[in-house]
């Protein structure tokens, strides 16, 4: 098999399954200190069950995101290490500020925090959850600004064949990063109140610990109204910067072959995949300009004028993302974004109407809306990575420029299939830590807090 497809499916698994924790970490570490806040500014101990029965599941959800990232990082130098002799002056800057600084502070105030309980006062010890919260999110912000190094290069030179930082502050100040991070951020505000939702509706249609459950159940209709609504304002913010960043990636999410002006926006397009004959073609006349002029005139580029431009600019080439996979990606995230922003408001009135009995079958249905938010994630990612296809950085490097030379394809098929049987067991025995955990209930508030920490040791041995 082929060595850059090879590298490109290692880390693309890779990457989904160490986002499949990420925003939860992001979300739920700021919903559990806001909850320890509020109990130790009431004293209330419904709070400090709440504490403890959120963090606990947080914990496990910690433990197997940090082994899925840090194998991340070693990729770069194993199956991209030509990528990594080219940027990695500039790359390898906000990847070593998060891990000295950001993902340091959160590993050792999560450490505190676990064992801290009736060690630390009340208030610092929401402090010390705070710590965690903010540098999981810095840490997140840091990665970002490394990802928008690769989809909008700015702030370097090219010195002898590499590129070298000239300008850091450009680096951190990108373009791109003003949208990505309040997106990324938004979306774990997204998954964990759809987390929320679904465990606090188990509980709620079985009557168990009803008093916790309804305020965990409101926050997250709250939450998850207000965050999926956000999501989708930056989502259109980052669609307009498409137009001017990576037009290419903006025509093939809309299946815009030619170049129009207004340009319509495509609500089904199946093209012959033989003869490149258009089967359905449905879309809303000018609608697509609109989107992105706010105005009924502007001109949208499309796929097969791109195609020429940039041949002219860089060389022969296939310079179109794959269509089908971008095209349904996109459709599945927007789609996915669209029913939880329905499922929210459905929550919220029913919590604020008490029509809970009314609609039992409703909070039945909930748990599985869990899986929502993680599909949206991964189609998110998918959309962003494999639409800046052909290149590793835009503009300067091409995947097959950036692939390491000294690896052969039976490395990377067998390093390939021990990734996904390894990380397929991590992500089961995770499910199941949080399966059981969760059905279980919060403990009684008599337990010792540090009973917490068994969840993240089970973790990490089935690591």
């Amino acid at each position: 098999m082929d060595v850059l497809l090879l590298a490109r499916l290692q880390f693309a698994i890779t990457i989904i399954y160490h986002f499949f924790f990420v925003p939860l970490t992001l979300g739920l570490s700021l919903i559990v200190a806001i909850l320890e806040t509020i109990y130790a500014s009431t004293g209330n101990e419904i709070y400090k069950r709440m504490t403890k029965f959120w963090g606990k599941l947080l914990l496990i959800n910690f433990a197997l995101g940090v082994v899925t990232g840090i194998v991340q990082e070693f990729q770069f130098g194993m199956a991209w290490s030509e990528y990594s002799r080219f940027v990695g002056d500039i790359f390898g800057a906000p990847l070593a500020i998060e891990a000295l600084v950001a993902f340091f502070m959160e590993s050792t105030f999560l450490g505190v925090w676990i064992f801290g309980w009736d060690k630390l006062s009340r208030g610092l010890h929401a402090a010390v959850m705070w710590l965690v919260a903010i540098a999981s999110n810095v840490s997140a912000l840091w990665i970002l600004i490394a990802n928008a190094f690769m989809q909008h290069p700015v702030g370097y030179t090219i010195t002898n064949g590499r590129a070298t930082l000239e300008d850091f502050s450009q680096v951190i100040f990108n373009l791109p990063i003003f949208s990505h991070f309040p997106h990324v951020f938004s979306a774990g505000l997204v998954t964990v109140a759809f987390f929320m939702l679904g465990i606090s509706a188990y509980h709620l249609v079985r009557n168990n610990e009803v008093e916790i459950f309804k305020k965990s159940f409101r926050m997250a209709a709250i939450i998850g109204l207000l965050a999926t609504i956000l999501v989708g304002a930056i989502g259109d913010i980052q669609g307009k910067e498409l137009n001017t960043t990576q037009p290419m990636k903006l025509a093939s999410l809309e299946a815009l072959f030619q170049t129009a002006n207004p340009a319509s926006l495509s609500i089904i397009t199946i093209k012959n995949p033989f003869t490149d004959e258009l089967l359905i073609d449905w879309r809303i006349p000018g609608a697509l300009t609109f989107l992105e002029y706010n105005r009924s005139t502007g001109e949208v580029k499309g796929i097969n004028q791109l195609e020429l431009e940039y041949e002219l600019q860089y060389g022969y080439a296939n310079y179109t993302p794959p269509p089908v996979v971008l095209y349904w990606a996109f459709r599945t995230m927007v789609g996915a974004a669209l029913l939880m922003i329905l499922i929210s408001l459905v929550a919220l009135i029913i919590d604020l109407k008490k029509w809970h009995g009314r609609y039992s079958w409703f909070f039945k249905l909930l748990p599985l809306a869990i899986a929502l938010p993680y599909l949206a994630n991964s189609t998110g990612w998918i959309v962003t990575e494999v639409g800046r296809f052909p290149w590793v950085v835009y503009g300067l490097v091409k995947m097959q420029e950036g692939v390491s030379t000294a690896v052969t394809s039976g490395m990377l098929l067998t390093s390939l299939i021990g990734f996904i049987l390894v990380y397929g067991l991590l992500i089961t025995a995770t499910v199941y830590l949080m399966i059981k955990f969760a059905k279980a209930g919060p403990a009684s508030t008599s337990e010792e807090v540090d009973e917490i920490a068994p969840s993240l040791v089970d973790s990490g041995t089935a690591q």
